[in-house]
């Protein structure tokens, strides 16, 4: 039990110094959830139904985030939209993660085959509480705007600017933390941003996230 919570040593203090820089962001809603356990940087979370809207992008880890984010904002800050309308207030987090096989688009763009991270990778916003599928703007034919259900969610919280290493590192952290709680993952790993890129590394909130059953007790 105590050799992963040295591991997480590595990861950063985030209990402090991301706390400190959140709270500029004090007022940017979050996905409704109730946290049924809290231990050093885990937690495990039962999340409300949520909607989101999402964008598919193949390449890279990194730049399809990047170009995934562009497209979103685009979309909320309408300006790309077929019918105009509102701005949409920014939310937290990013999320991001790879669709499940049957849900990946087809490959567009070349990939490079020795990369780790190439692939098709998915970026989501999730849409202010006040909003509907029905009373959200109408979204560009490439962005698709779909309810997440709700679903209870082991996460790990660390600070950085999350390369691929770091990511790795929390989430085999986050699998021996499940293993030790003997809860039944369900899903795949997703990736959570909470600030800008301008805010140091140090000071950033990042999460990776695992679903898991909600029939097994959270005591």
């Amino acid at each position: 039990m105590r050799k992963w919570k040295w591991a997480l040593a590595g990861l950063g203090a985030v209990a402090m110094g991301s706390a400190v820089a959140y709270a500029q962001y004090s007022d940017t809603e979050e996905p409704a959830h109730e946290v049924l356990k809290s231990e050093d940087l885990f937690e495990l979370r039962d999340y409300a139904p949520m909607i989101v809207a999402e964008v598919t992008v193949t390449g890279d880890r990194r730049s399809a985030r990047g170009q995934g984010f562009r497209r979103l904002a685009a979309y909320i800050f309408a300006q790309d939209r077929p019918d105009g309308g509102e701005k949409i207030a920014m939310t937290a987090p990013v999320m991001q993660d790879r669709p499940a096989q049957d849900e990946q688009i087809a490959m567009t763009a070349p990939v490079m085959a020795d990369s780790p991270e190439a692939g098709v990778w998915r970026t989501r916003f999730v849409m202010p509480g006040k909003y509907t599928l029905d009373t959200l703007p109408t979204a560009p034919e490439d962005i698709t705007l779909t309810t997440v259900p709700g679903r209870r969610m082991a996460v790990i919280t660390f600070s950085g600017n999350a390369p691929q290493r770091d990511l790795e590192l929390a989430e085999s952290q986050l699998r021996a933390w499940i293993a030790a709680q003997e809860l039944e993952i369900t899903g795949g790993v997703e990736h959570a941003f909470y600030d800008a890129p301008m805010v140091p590394g140090r000071f950033r909130r990042n999460e990776v996230m695992i679903p898991v059953s909600a029939e097994v007790s959270a005591e």
